[in-house]
């Protein structure tokens, strides 16, 4: 049975976020019987925006929903607290030893430790058009937008396997894709490549290397990019949708209010056991500035986390 977050309670683990790491994390806690919360305002986390998983142990293939439900119910199989909204701030108390988490609407939680596992949003191009069509053409999902570009152009922007899974994603749907790359070659990988080459035999896949978006034009929706350098003997290219796909920002804004240090990328630095340099603050997942960020190492940070916190809570209470 899952309570709601109880204010007047010391929590030993207060997980911030609700993607597959925020839960694995919960469902670690929750075993290792302490008292835990998590709080989060986007339930599955950006895992829910991918079709196919295809490299999570355990699993041959399913959607990232899928994924995300097995975790989130297998941690609600524990006796921990959940709690929807998001968080806007974290105190810290450093001779108590505790934090203080607030939300949007205004409940605060106390706690020995805290886990941030908030993720990214997706970064945008900054050009012209961007704002003005965003939903109107300009998107940052495949999985959520693609079908109603069925039999349409689109462009793909970015050289990521990421970027390589949303032209494919979007091939089931519409007559042709462009990727659109600043770099020389697309660097997805292998077996995604693999998949590409076929439909760019196919036609349905074409890729613009060495070249940038500098505008997106449009009337009610996307008509067209403009690009830095002609292409085929045009700069301005026609498409009716344009998805994006340039990487993401980490969400730590939270663990820069208590001081935890981070990196140029603004990702929270992390020891090999997800502990800051904050005592009793800890981060998993693509908050973090692990390198490699997939659901799996996501999920291994966050138990990681669960078990460093569980030290430190043995630790405080050994010395009191």
């Amino acid at each position: 049975m899952v309570n709601p977050g109880n204010p007047k309670q010391l929590y030993d683990i207060i997980i911030i976020g609700t993607g597959v790491t925020g839960w694995g994390a919960a469902m670690y806690a929750g075993r290792m019987e302490l008292k835990t919360l998590i709080i989060g305002d986007l339930p599955g986390g950006t895992i829910m925006l991918t079709d196919d998983v295809e490299n999570y142990p355990g699993f041959k293939k399913l959607t990232g929903p899928e994924l995300a439900e097995n975790i989130e119910q297998h941690a609600r199989e524990y006796n921990i607290d959940v709690e929807d909204g998001l968080v806007t701030d974290v105190e810290h108390d450093k001779k108590k030893h505790t934090f203080t988490i607030t939300t949007k609407a205004g409940s605060s939680f106390k706690t020995k430790t805290v886990i941030l596992a908030t993720g990214t949003k997706p970064r945008k191009l900054d050009v012209s058009g961007e704002e003005q069509y965003f939903g109107k053409g300009v998107h940052t999902c495949a999985l959520c937008d693609g079908a109603f570009y069925k039999d349409k152009i689109i462009g793909v922007v970015g050289g990521s396997d990421s970027a390589g899974k949303e032209a494919l994603l979007l091939t089931q749907w519409v007559k042709k894709v462009y990727v659109i790359y600043r770099g020389d070659h697309i660097h997805p990988e292998p077996i995604n490549m693999t998949r590409i080459e076929k439909k760019i035999k196919e036609g349905k896949i074409e890729i613009i290397n060495n070249t940038n978006i500098v505008e997106i034009r449009g009337e009610k929706y996307v008509k067209s990019v403009v690009f830095d350098k002609p292409y085929k003997g045009k700069k301005e290219f026609l498409l009716d949708a344009l998805f994006i796909e340039i990487g993401h920002i980490a969400l730590s804004d939270l663990a820069k209010k208590v001081g935890v240090a981070l990196n140029k990328k603004g990702e929270v630095i992390l020891d090999r056991n997800a502990q800051t340099n904050v005592s009793g603050f800890y981060a998993a997942g693509d908050v973090g500035d692990t390198r490699f960020k997939q659901a799996i190492t996501g999920v291994a940070e966050g138990v990681l986390a669960v078990y460093s916190a569980y030290i430190y809570i043995n630790e405080n209470e050994e010395q009191e």
